[in-house]
């Protein structure tokens, strides 16, 4: 159970989140309202320790227009672009409000998500430390096997989180799913992190996990119909999306810069009639098999 002041934490955040401006006894009469109330008021000093302690958390501050005396985030895209305190948020809210409505947990429904999460304190440590890791792994297609890793970050995708780093048994870079781990173990060998990795930088070309680094990023058309431009517009499917043809009012062109792997082609047929590929020739030619493929078996 999460502590009643770090529950404060996160409704003063988020109150000043989704209100932008508040005096103290703006803020005070709506924490009165709050589901959340214990029954007390903010006092004056405890406002501000909680100030205090949000920027250390969360990495932002609370300010104070002294012309008007209100509060208010003073760069919350900060907090927007951090995924992990911005995840660490949306978590501990949701969890807020779980536990301040006891009856509302079965009215919130969630994804199951694949075992394995056991195991992120022990990645997270070799991270820190710099240790490698024994990992005894069951792969989908192929045999238990020992695996010896360096942990270099962790990205969750699809509800599954992954390990990437220097992977002994292959000598490369690989990623590690945790759901597939049967048993984990921090060794006292240690590696050096390299300095020229970037996490963000590894992945920035592909859709998923999947990274090959003999396969160069290409220039992806998408073409999508009807409501589901809107469902791509509000959720980009890479980073690098940009609409390039948005006049028509049955679709619109989406254009990326994308490695062609099995994962962004999973992605596109999951999508099924609600887009077109239209280029590279070679991946809508896959897109057509793969379609022609699934509606034989309905045919047979």
């Amino acid at each position: 159970m999460i502590s009643k002041t770090f529950n404060r934490y996160i409704w003063l955040l988020n109150t000043l989140l989704q209100h932008g401006r508040l005096t103290f006894e703006d803020i005070n009469n709506r924490w009165r309202n709050s589901c959340l109330n214990d029954g007390k008021s903010f006092a004056l000093r405890t406002f501000h320790v909680h100030r205090n302690a949000i920027e250390e958390l969360f990495g932002v501050e609370i300010k104070c227009d002294a012309s008007t005396y209100e509060y208010y985030v003073s760069s919350p895209e900060t907090l927007r672009n951090d995924k992990t305190r911005q995840w660490l948020l949306n978590s501990f809210t949701l969890s807020n409000m779980i536990e301040a409505g006891h009856n509302m947990k079965d009215r919130i429904i969630f994804e199951d998500i694949p075992k394995g999460t056991e195991y992120i304190q022990t990645v997270i440590e070799a991270m820190q430390q710099n240790k490698e890791l024994m990992i005894d792994y069951q792969p989908f297609n192929g045999n238990r096997v020992t695996l010896y890793i360096q942990p270099y970050a962790m990205k969750v995708y699809h509800q599954r989180w992954y390990i990437v780093g220097y992977l002994k048994n292959q000598e490369g870079i690989r990623n590690i799913a945790l759901d597939r781990t049967l048993n984990m173990e921090l060794t006292t060998e240690t590696f050096r992190y390299p300095s020229d990795f970037d996490a963000e930088e590894y992945y920035s070309n592909t859709v998923g996990i999947f990274v090959n680094d003999k396969i160069k990023p290409k220039k992806v058309i998408v073409r999508a119909y009807g409501i589901h431009v809107e469902y791509m517009r509000s959720l980009p499917l890479h980073h690098t999306q940009e609409e390039i043809e948005g006049k028509h009012k049955q679709y619109s062109d989406f254009q990326y810069c994308l490695c062609i792997t099995p994962e962004l082609i999973s992605q596109l047929l999951a999508m099924g009639e609600k887009i077109e590929v239209l280029e590279p020739v070679e991946l809508r030619k896959e897109i057509k098999n793969r379609l022609l493929n699934s509606l034989s078996h309905y045919n047979n």
